[in-house]
Order: structure tokens, then sequence, then C-alpha cells
């Protein structure tokens, strides 16, 4: 769970909008007095937080007198509950404001640290920096598995083991309850959820047209509606987790790469993303889900029921398979699959979304 950085009230302090102004406009710049907008100017910030306008008047090195407003945002259940979400609005707000006539000026884009100082920023594209660790991408062993020569492998399923343990961990931490719509919202409207994904389709193509694209919405619209109830299973997520984004070391010593959306939501997700993944690489050189790739399945999904006993996430995990069976069908993230097995995955989607019971066991009912 990321901790997100806050304004407390006692943090931010004249010293703090002094300094910025000493960078901003020269070092002999002052302060002359502070003022929640539609309030009496003020010594000091008690009481300042997110969301509240704040007027800061200042004299230039040169004598003149001017005003800045230093504007913030608060989290709120509309697509800001997350930090990247308000940087990303105020950003927006940065490259939108002096293009329109008539509007009020941006004149800087900055963050806040932990102890309250403001920190300027570029105008430009944001970057990210992380630590390097070794490894392979675990997506080379399904690949291998994948060829029908292939033999069961000690290791393989030792992999497949240690995968389901680590999502036994991470799931057992309960989350926010009100972040579980936010994931239902993302999975199916979002750029990045099935609307998203349904957009990226050809408009002419043969296999998912756009009647079948439109129902496969219209049906996830309601299976948005039938699970928005259960916000107890709001569990910490990975959130993409997916055999491209899990780098192998020796035996079962693994990193994960690219949390996403948050980090919480309904575990169902994390559960549909890998494991379609064995029948996904299975699939592509074999008409039965058979083979090593069809025993790490079972070894995932075992693994993980026997130690969270989680018999609920058969009636919710609809909607993730069918988000993730649009992202392998997809002609844009794989234009090469055969035609056939694109059909497939999308009926598979459909079979779950009209409500076909699913359990593990009996994968190839539904995959037929």
């Amino acid at each position: 769970m990321s901790k997100e950085t806050s304004i407390a009230n006692e943090a931010l302090t004249r010293e703090h909008i002094e300094t910025y102004l000493h960078a901003q406009y020269g070092p002999q710049t002052e302060l002359l007095y502070l003022a929640l907008l539609g309030q009496e100017r003020q010594e000091d910030l008690k009481g300042y937080g997110y969301g509240r306008p704040l007027r800061v008047h200042f004299r230039h090195p040169n004598g003149q007198e001017d005003d800045i407003v230093l504007r913030t945002m608060s989290p709120d259940p509309f697509g800001h509950e997350r930090r990247s979400d308000r940087a990303g609005n105020l950003m927006m707000c940065y490259d939108l404001f002096n293009h329109v006539p008539h509007h009020i000026r941006a004149l800087d884009i900055g963050t806040f640290a932990e102890d309250g100082s403001l920190l300027s920023m570029a105008p430009g594209e944001a970057f990210f920096v992380t630590n390097y660790v070794e490894g392979e991408l675990y997506a080379h062993d399904l690949s291998r598995m994948s060829q029908p020569t292939t033999e069961k492998n000690d290791e393989d399923i030792a992999r497949a083991r240690a995968l389901a343990m680590y999502l036994v961990e991470l799931h057992s931490e309960q989350a926010d309850p009100s972040n579980y719509t936010r994931e239902l919202r993302d999975t199916i409207g979002s750029g990045e959820g099935i609307f998203g994904l349904c957009d990226s389709y050809p408009l002419d193509h043969p296999i998912a047209t756009q009647e079948r694209l439109m129902a496969l919405e219209q049906k996830a619209v309601t299976w948005r509606w039938k699970l928005k109830h259960l916000s107890h299973r709001c569990k910490r997520t990975h959130g993409d987790f997916h055999p491209f984004n899990i780098l192998f070391r020796e035996g079962t010593d693994f990193t994960m790469l690219d949390c996403s959306r948050g980090g919480v939501g309904e575990p169902a997700d994390d559960l549909a993303s890998m494991s379609l993944n064995y029948a996904f690489f299975a699939l592509q050189h074999n008409t039965s889900f058979e083979g090593p790739l069809r025993d790490c399945w079972d070894i995932f999904w075992r693994t993980y029921l026997e130690h969270t006993h989680d018999d609920e996430v058969f009636g919710v995990v609809a909607p993730f398979f069918a988000w993730r069976a649009l992202v392998m069908a997809s002609p844009t993230w794989y234009p090469s699959i055969d035609e056939a097995l694109r059909d497939r995955l999308l009926r598979f989607a459909e079979r779950l979304l009209d409500g076909h019971p699913f359990h593990p066991e009996q994968i190839d009912e539904v995959l037929s």
C-alpha cells in the first residue's frame, strides 16, 4: 500500500512559502501576508489543508507587490482517490489554462515534500526512477511450457505455487472498502479497462464485431452493479499480475514489476490475470488446455483456495476474466494469434458474463 503525501495542518509554514518565493522570484522577495480565498488575511496557516486555495501576497525585489494563488485538490470519490489522480488533474490544469481565452494563468506546477516544503516541477513529461533487478520474465517460462514437446517440470510447479502463495499473503491485508467501487469502475469503464479495450479493436474486425463488443460492454456494466455491494472483499492487490510483470531468478526467487490501479481492489483481478495466461499460452499451440501449463493452472488455483478458502471468488471473477480475455484477443496487443483462438477467448468472456458457473476444475467447459 502506498503512503500518500499529505499536508498536515502544522506542516505548511510561512517559511516554506517564503523559500518557494525566493526560488521563483529572487532572494529579496518578501512575503507580506496569506489569506484563504474568501477569508481575511492571516499570519499563520493553522487549519490549511488540501482543496483550500491560498492567496499569497508578496513584494518582488523591485518593490512591486503581487499575488499568486496556491491551489491543491482534496481526495474525493470521483476519480481523485489516489495521489496520482490528483497530480494528473493538476497537470492537466497547468497544460490547459494558458490556452483558454480570458482564463486565469497557470504559473507553475509542483509538489509538496513530506515536511511541507514546496518543490517546483518543470513543465515537461514526468519521469520515474526505480532500482534495477536481474531476472528473466516469467512469460519466457510460459512460452517454453506451451510447446507440445515440453514435459512437466518440478520447478515450473514450484513457481506456480510460489505465485499463488504470494497472492495469499498480498490479499490477506484488508483495504478501505471505498476503493472497491473505484476498482470496479476502472475495470469496466476506464481507458485501460473493458471500455478502453473495446475501443482499441478495429471497427471492421470480422471476429470482434461492433455488435459483439457492445454486448460485452453492456453485460460488464450489469456485473458492476451486481458486485458493488461486496466491498468487504476489498484487499491489497497487485492490479496487473501477469507473466510479463514478474522476474524470476533461481528457483522461486522473484521480483514483481508495475503494481497498478492503486494496489487495492478485488482479489479475483489478480487471480484472473495470471491464471488465464496459463490457458492463453497453452492454446496458442494446442487445441485443448493440457500439459505443463494446465498443471500450473491447477496448482495455482488449488494452492490459493486451500489457504484462503475463498469460494466467493467463483461468483465474482467473471468481469475480470472478461477484461483479461479482451486483452489477449486484442489485435492491438496480439496481432498474430490465430483467429480461432481470438474467437474462443471472446466466447469465454461472453459465457462468464452471461452467468456460466466458473470453477477452476471445470475450465474446459467454459473454454470449449
